[in-house]
């Protein structure tokens, strides 16, 4: 079995939830990690937590939201390590709240920049050394950006374009031996729910979700890990999300109403 020993690994979003526990997933298999995220302290924390199992880690504080330093983080990562093996685009935030209760507008312009164009600046600034390790690039998206979810309208076209962006790339990038894996969990526990995104623009502060019932960020980044190693094109964490992605085009209509109740149902 392939494993990732020495593999150069950028991680956004990696101080906490899914993305941390990709970082501490990887790290008994020892790969030089780059943590990427704007809690320094948080990756100071798993940076440690990494070493002790192994890995090689980089603390690189970083908003993706902008694109100069989402290519510092690139740089910094090749000048740390001298290549790119991986680019795992995980960044992301979220929103309850449906349409017509939104007062604040800007939350869509700021669901787009971090969870769709961040992809877009750190796979740009890292494609060429990708290109040169025949290296591979993980999105995680969500069963959202497969089909309609309400009171996630922002977040779920964020997600769409996620996929959109990333097919695309994946046919540019057949010959040159880079890989496109795309993650499409369900609800994971973690701390995205508390810090969504209300109406007013402000974070919720606590979970809607009924917490026991979901995946945990664990057992969700175990499965990616996998994705990734076997170069997978897409990972559906859930039945549910299996059924969805067919639903989608086979029965939209049964789709929209299994949404909806999804939705009901965990608040």
């Amino acid at each position: 079995m392939e494993t990732f020993r020495d593999q150069v690994i950028v991680v956004t979003g990696a101080s906490e939830g899914i993305g941390r526990a990709i970082c501490l997933g990887l790290a008994p298999e020892k790969p030089k990690l780059a943590l990427a995220a704007r809690n320094v302290v948080r990756l100071e924390s798993l940076k440690a937590e990494c070493e002790a199992h192994g890995a090689e880690a980089l603390v690189a504080p970083t908003d993706v939201t902008s694109q100069d330093a989402c290519k510092a983080l690139i740089d910094q990562t090749v000048a740390r390590f001298g290549r790119i093996d991986a680019l795992v685009n995980n960044a992301g935030r979220t929103m309850w709240t449906t349409l017509e209760d939104v007062t604040d507008l800007s939350i869509f312009e700021q669901l787009m920049r971090l969870n769709y164009l961040s992809c877009v600046y750190c796979t740009y600034y890292a494609l060429p050394h990708l290109k040169q390790s025949r290296g591979r690039i993980v999105a995680v998206s969500s069963v959202a950006g497969l089909a309609g979810v309400p009171t996630r309208t922002g977040y779920s076209a964020s997600k769409h374009a996620m996929f959109g962006f990333f097919n695309s790339l994946r046919i540019e990038l057949a010959a040159a031996g880079v890989s496109v894996t795309m993650a499409a969990p369900d609800f994971v526990l973690s701390e995205m729910h508390r810090r969504a995104f209300n109406g007013a623009g402000g974070a919720l502060g606590k979970s809607p979700m009924q917490e026991d019932q979901i995946m945990t960020a664990d057992a969700c980044a175990r499965l990616i890990i996998e994705a990734m190693r076997r170069r997978k094109r897409l990972l559906l964490t859930s039945r549910r999300g299996k059924m969805g992605h067919w639903l989608a085009f086979l029965a939209p209509g049964l789709m929209d109403r299994i949404a909806a109740k999804a939705i009901a149902q965990r608040k």
